[in-house]
């Protein structure tokens, strides 16, 4: 093989990018990560958004899916400081008439405050739950030859159909409303094929591993990822924001955590005319509008159980969170969104000044739209939490375009990279052999925008990284 001045150059310093690298270093080839910002991360870094000493989330901050992942599990995270915490109940729902639902670590437990329902969850969750470790390898990966069928036929047969219609098996608001809290994670309309999947693993995870989030901010996941890279001989840099090939060093590989919308204008002239004409029919989704709050109490639920939660869902029932989404997917905005919110300084005081809190929400917004929803996403708060703004000390926004300028693969503020529909669930960005593999030999894509999708698991850059490693250099 001809020498190169690196055996691989990762662009994109995200958790998928890391992960890619990380993977290709592991093989003792010389790897190099080409990051835009000043810091690596990606969607994990955390800042002073809003008040000195207030850390606030700027994307990622709630992690179910980060210490499940088969490919971070394995690596010596702890030994550079990374540390969960898990909130005493990983998510709660409030209703208007004061009852909650609450998302608590054993299937039992959850289903056993469901009511009528109780029989109803534990059928469809058990099963997910009892055979976790064989299924997630499954999940998190593309379409392939599965090490156990049956289990990933049965999890299809429920995974794949529209969350309105799986929700038919409720009976108890309380438990529709449940259900339509974990697929609206999807950015989708309820009625949307596969949004029961999304809804499935949030709920598969939270009761395996929990909702955690680590110590300190998102950051410190990134941060970790980092240190094992270059304490394994890796290098990088930061500050160079590429925008051509002709930017990079010699390499045999080339991995891109990027979507296609900037993975065109960067390498777009040594692919295929067909391989161009599908990325420019990918599809983005919906966008969010954030808001991070520092805030001189916790927030003043009503319920308890909401103030022991790291996440709230905040839409009430089933019928009005479906009519958000639905409406947003028509360009429209939702007077009453459904917002999720988080509060980690009730479990880690390290990210505000002593007594202080911090709190972060978001709730969807059409495609790239710059509607100010501070007002709409505030009142849903004091709907379950009356007096809450009393508390508030400042506050930081972020509509769609601002993140889109903070992250470029956010683009029209898609925190998912594009969106995961059926028809883009294993496909994306393009219906090939592989999605990793462009048409241009030695050039890779490896963002969210590849199989398994969105979430802070670096899959997409793990196996993006073991088909660069089987094309390449045959291991």
């Amino acid at each position: 093989m001809q020498n190169k001045e690196y055996d691989a150059v990762v662009v994109g310093a995200g958790p998928n990018g890391l992960a890619a690298a990380i993977t290709l270093q592991q093989q003792g080839l010389r790897v190099l990560i080409i990051e835009g910002k000043d810091t690596p991360g990606g969607g994990l870094r955390t800042a002073e958004l809003t008040l000195p000493g207030f850390l606030h989330d700027i994307c990622s901050a709630v992690h179910p899916l980060a210490p499940a992942s088969p490919f971070f599990s394995q690596l010596p995270l702890q030994q550079y400081g990374l540390e969960y915490l898990q909130p005493a109940i990983a998510a709660a729902h409030p209703f208007d008439d004061g009852k909650v639902a609450v998302l608590q670590s054993s299937v039992q437990a959850t289903a056993g405050m469901l009511g009528h329902d109780d029989d109803a969850y534990q059928r469809l969750l058990c099963p997910l739950v009892n055979n976790w470790q064989q299924l997630l390898p499954e999940l998190l990966a593309p379409l392939h030859l599965p090490r156990h069928p049956m289990m990933l036929a049965r999890f299809g047969v429920k995974g794949l159909t529209s969350a309105s219609w799986l929700a038919r098996k409720f009976r108890t608001k309380e438990a529709r409303g449940l259900w339509a809290g974990m697929a609206a994670h999807s950015i989708q309309p309820l009625s949307n094929l596969a949004t029961s999947a999304i809804a499935m693993v949030l709920l598969g995870a939270a009761h395996t591993g929990g909702w955690p989030f680590p110590r300190g901010g998102a950051i410190k996941i990134a941060e970790a990822l980092t240190a094992h890279f270059i304490a394994m001989g890796g290098h990088i840099e930061t500050g160079r924001y590429i925008t051509s090939l002709k930017q990079l060093p010699s390499s045999h590989a080339v991995m891109l955590d990027v979507t296609p919308q900037q993975l065109l204008p960067i390498a777009g002239h040594r692919f295929s005319s067909l391989y161009r004409w599908q990325l420019k029919r990918y599809r983005y989704g919906a966008g969010v509008f954030k808001i991070d709050w520092a805030l001189d109490a916790p927030i003043p639920f009503v319920s308890p159980e909401c103030r022991q939660a790291g996440t709230l869902h905040l839409g009430n029932t089933l019928e009005e969170i479906a009519y958000a989404e639905k409406i947003i997917w028509q360009g429209r905005h939702a007077q009453k969104p459904f917002v999720l919110l988080s509060q980690p300084t009730v479990f880690d005081p390290t990210r505000a000044p002593e007594g202080k809190h911090t709190a972060w929400a978001y709730c969807h917004v059409p495609h790239g739209s710059t509607r100010d929803m501070t007002n709409a996403i505030e009142a849903q708060v004091e709907r379950f939490a009356p007096g809450f703004r009393e508390r508030i000390l400042a506050r930081h926004t972020f509509n769609t375009a601002q993140m889109e300028d903070y992250n470029p693969n956010y683009i029209g503020g898609d925190i998912n990279g594009g969106v995961i529909n059926l028809s883009q669930l294993f496909t994306r960005p393009a219906l090939r052999s592989s999605p990793y593999r462009t048409s241009a030999k030695g050039i890779y894509i490896c963002s969210s925008a590849t199989p398994p999708g969105g979430g802070v698991h670096g899959m997409c850059g793990y196996h993006a990284a073991q088909k660069a490693l089987k094309d390449i250099w045959n291991k």
